[in-house]
């Protein structure tokens, strides 16, 4: 039995059962240690090669649900660590 979807697991971190679809009703927020756990838990399935990268791809999958990062939306959370702003948060 494979593992859940990538988007399933975020929703189950933030404990709602759907996110809303459009950018104004959005309200869901991520922490980023709860992506940190859902990359961990996807390790497998996607293809990073660090927990950073790992990751990223999650906040990648955030971008189409709209979930913000750390009250950031995920393209901004992404420069943020593209700038290495949260490296400490990745060890």
């Amino acid at each position: 039995m494979s593992k859940p979807w990538t988007s399933e697991l975020i929703i189950k971190s933030l404990g709602v059962a759907k996110c809303n679809g459009s950018m104004a009703a959005a309200k869901e927020d991520l922490p980023l240690e709860k992506a940190i756990e859902v990359a961990k838990q996807k390790a497998d399935d996607l293809t990073g090669n660090s927990i950073k990268a790992l990751t990223c791809e999650v906040i990648g999958t955030c971008v189409s649900m709209r979930v913000k990062i750390d009250g950031h939306w995920p393209k901004d959370a992404l420069e943020i660590i593209k700038r290495g702003e949260w490296d400490s948060r990745f060890e």
